[in-house]
């Protein structure tokens, strides 16, 4: 019996998971990634005093972070309030997410024995995530939640530069320098992400995402050979639970079709890449996306025409799950994402 079975018919029924499987919908379902976070005042308020770790390791916070995006714009789905460097802090490595800069590691990675002292992750390491998840569920009642974990190469150039990275320099030389240590890491981090995507679906989640964010920084020989096989090991190990997985990644116009092939039933098309484009280079998967999330900036019929010509292209695919083409803009105003959210309910029901 797969873990999936475990989740109400209602919820398999919505219809944010059958467009992930490629099924007939009422209606095009839409959720926002970055929708439980920085641009919502309430978020804000929520989160006064408490750093962005802490508030990731307090299940009573990160229920009520995950819940508001639903409540205040009507999504078809949650998206679990968390950090893809959190399994990292749970297992002990130092680091810290800095205001204004992002995950930051006391002891970059840069040998084997480096990788070798990092733990793998246990349901244990992690007990405030079951909670979060089992109080999200018990309240989202029919609207699906959300898993998700950062794809290894992601975690692993934070592990490698020390911190966010515009270059991926040090990624780069310890990937082409020392392919054991590489092949090492990969290894370790796509366990600890596997891992970590298996406890949020034991507890609950019915579908997952792994977001590679880095992942257009390669060449596509180099994804092909140095990425893409420890992408493939996470998604194939969370496959087991029936779940349907999500692959996104940022800049990935030229390795969309090798993203498709690591196995998940949708792959993300970031806003680069005209969707008609994107569905056709993920060869008969299910598609989310990609609206240019400044355009929620833009006059609010121009925001709506371009939301219309994504959906256009969105049903050229078995599945369509509207979306921004990366995450909300902390400054975007909240009453533009309900607006889209009731346009793209609207234009596309069935």
């Amino acid at each position: 019996m797969s873990v999936s079975s475990s989740v109400p018919e209602s919820v398999q029924d919505s219809a944010f998971l059958r467009a992930a499987r490629g099924e007939p919908v009422p209606h095009t379902p839409v959720w926002f990634m970055r929708q439980a976070g920085r641009s919502l005042p309430e978020y804000l308020k929520v989160r006064e005093g408490v750093t962005m770790l802490d508030s990731c390791m307090q299940p009573d916070l990160v229920t009520e972070i995950t819940l508001q995006p639903v409540r205040r714009y009507g999504v078809d789905a949650a998206i679990f309030f968390s950090d893809i460097v959190l399994p990292l802090k749970a297992i002990g490595v130092d680091l810290d997410i800095v205001a204004g800069v992002g995950p930051v590691v006391a002891n970059p990675v840069r040998t084997l024995a480096d990788v070798e002292a990092i733990p793998d992750l246990a349901p244990e390491h992690v007990p405030f995530i079951t909670q979060a998840v089992s109080q999200l569920v018990s309240e989202l009642g029919q609207t699906p939640l959300i898993g998700f974990a950062g794809a290894p190469f992601t975690v692993a150039s934070y592990l490698v530069e020390g911190g966010p990275s515009k270059e991926h320099a040090k990624t780069k030389t310890l990937m082409f320098g020392a392919p054991d240590v590489w092949d090492a890491l990969m290894r370790k981090i796509a366990g600890i992400s596997a891992a970590y995507l298996h406890v949020q679906v034991a507890a609950g989640a019915s579908a997952v995402q792994l977001f590679d964010s880095w992942a257009g920084a390669v060449t596509r020989a180099d994804y092909e050979k140095h990425v893409l096989p420890y992408s493939t090991d996470v998604l194939t190990s969370i496959g087991v639970t029936g779940v349907p997985r999500i692959h996104f990644g940022v800049g990935t116009g030229e390795i969309l079709d090798l993203m498709g092939s690591a196995g998940a039933e949708v792959v993300g098309v970031d806003w680069r890449v005209p969707l008609s484009e994107g569905v056709r280079r993920v060869g008969g998967r299910s598609v989310q996306g990609n609206l240019d999330p400044t355009l929620v900036f833009a006059p609010t019929e121009v925001m709506l025409d371009r939301a219309d010509q994504v959906l256009a292209a969105g049903r050229e695919a078995p599945g369509h799950i509207f979306n921004l083409g990366h995450g909300v803009i902390p400054s975007t105003n909240p009453d533009q994402l309900k607006r889209l959210t009731d346009h793209v309910h609207e234009v596309s029901a069935r």
